[in-house]
């Protein structure tokens, strides 16, 4: 086991983290620690366990092409499944071993003098050549910032930290928030509680999701002829790659829409419910969600669609716009994440002591959204412009291992230090990023998304095709790298 100068430092055992090991071990590379701020890998799907919390992309697209997993028990396998799928990843690989766990990342410098990063956790310093930041996207819980939050008599929880220890049975819930981990989590709870309030600041685009357990003999063809699980695998691709024609083009979009729309006329009978449940923006502006309960279960008698504003929140619930309280006795936060504010950027300090904060000035931007000027063999995983809204986010993920390791063959050719994007190839792709994004639906949808940063830049998403990233990812490019040779 390696010391605390290890060659190179990754941060975050997610699939991001432990698949970066993986690959780095398969190539002979294993001078690495991985440092985990829990006491348990997993990353998102560790830390969100609220009731219903499952897949929205097809399991066997939703696993790593190096390791797939014949067991899955549905077409969108439940959480437990994928905790415990990456937990036996990690083992039957090797990875395991190189994680420290109860490892939170408090700073990293680039120190010149050296040529390493010089990072602090929780228990000291590390010194390393290379540094890869896997913390995720969808790490860190954002809590909405509504008056009187603090001052709520009941339990209060984040769906991202769910309190299991809170009894829910027969008591007044009150959700706040209508997005990926609301849908799911509704479904579950509304058979459970004498009554479910549900938040709405704005209606969500939600399509069928046409969830099926695996039947026994699929499992066992998939175990004896593992080829047929790689030609599903590969069909659901190329499925997902047609899901994102309407994102960039008007005339399938209103297609999409009509089609999707259906779902919900099929589901929601009462025509004013069905109104506030309908959309104003183009499908995809916001996250296209799949789910074959949410809507009926926002049609029973004992939830409350409320899409008044919320004012304050009061000791006993919810007080909105319209001058009325909506009494509850547990408050549930859905309200998400910052994936355009990552939260290491202000800690992370390049060549010239600025941080990825200063630098990005409220605009995360980076080189194939995986490498920076001006910060020496740093490497982020999920990246500034990495993010999908049509498919399985882990086969970015593999193009950027992919990135990651072509950078490092590079230095070895050349015998070099340290490798960064030259400025100017980074404001040419970023150019070029943004271009790409000017005719998408999330430019043009009508909604502000949680895509968009600060300034209004999508600064999450890649705008084209899983494909296509790949191919740009594959081959490094040298004049877009500068080098120290010294």
């Amino acid at each position: 086991m390696t010391g605390r100068t290890p060659r190179i430092l990754i941060v975050g055992s997610g699939f991001a983290g432990i698949g970066m090991a993986i690959a780095l071990r398969r190539r002979g590379l294993t001078d690495l620690v991985i440092l985990e701020r829990a006491e348990t890998l997993g990353g998102t799907w560790r830390d969100n366990r609220y009731p219903g919390c499952a897949c929205d992309v097809e399991s066997v697209l939703y696993s790593f092409s190096f390791e797939p997993n014949p067991e899955w028990s549905r077409t969108f396998s439940p959480q437990p499944e994928i905790e415990a799928y990456l937990q036996r990843v990690a083992e039957t690989s090797g990875v395991l071993p190189f994680v420290r766990f109860g490892e939170e990342v408090t700073g990293a410098t680039w120190d010149e003098a050296t040529h390493r990063w010089c990072v602090t956790s929780t228990s000291g310093t590390w010194q390393a050549e290379h540094l890869v930041v896997a913390t995720g996207a969808l790490s860190d819980p954002v809590p909405p910032a509504i008056p009187g939050l603090d001052t709520f008599a009941g339990p209060t929880f984040h769906t991202a930290a769910w309190d299991a220890t809170v009894p829910l049975d027969g008591r007044r819930v009150a959700i706040i928030g209508t997005g990926a981990s609301a849908i799911q989590a509704i479904p579950a709870l509304q058979p459970r509680v004498a009554h479910l309030t549900v938040a709405q600041r704005t209606p969500a685009w939600v399509m069928p999701r046409w969830d099926r357990a695996t039947p026994a003999w699929r499992r066992a063809l998939y175990r004896r002829l593992p080829v047929t699980q790689r030609l599903a695998r590969l069909l659901q691709y190329l499925r997902h790659e047609t899901l994102f024609v309407p994102f960039r083009h008007a005339g399938p979009r209103r297609l999409a829409e009509w089609i999707i729309g259906w779902h919900l006329r099929r589901q929601v009978r009462d025509p004013e419910l069905r109104r506030r449940l309908t959309p104003p923006y183009g499908i995809g502006c916001k996250r296209l969600l799949l789910s074959d309960a949410y809507y009926p279960a926002m049609t029973q008698s004992n939830v409350s669609l409320v899409t008044d504003a919320i004012v304050r929140i009061r000791p006993e619930g919810l007080e909105t716009a319209d001058g009325r309280t909506h009494a509850a006795d547990v408050l549930i936060l859905a309200t998400g994440f910052r994936p355009t504010d990552p939260p290491l950027a202000p800690v992370i300090r390049g060549r010239d002591g600025r941080s990825l904060a200063d630098v990005w000035r409220g605009s995360p931007a980076a080189y194939l959204g995986t490498t920076v000027a001006g910060f020496p063999n740093l490497f982020l995983l999920n990246g500034p412009g990495t993010g999908l809204g049509h498919s399985s986010v882990l086969m970015m993920f593999e193009a950027q291992f992919a990135h990651v390791l072509g950078v490092l063959d590079l230095l070895a050719r050349r015998n070099a230090r340290t490798a960064e994007p030259t400025a100017a190839a980074q404001a040419a792709y970023v150019r070029w990023l943004d271009a790409a994004h000017a005719d998408t639906v999330w430019s043009r949808g009508g909604c502000r998304s949680w895509y968009l940063d600060s300034t209004g830049r999508n600064a999450a998403l890649w705008p084209h095709g899983v494909g296509r990233f790949r191919r740009m990812t594959r081959r490094v490019r040298p004049d877009d790298y500068a080098l120290d040779l010294t």
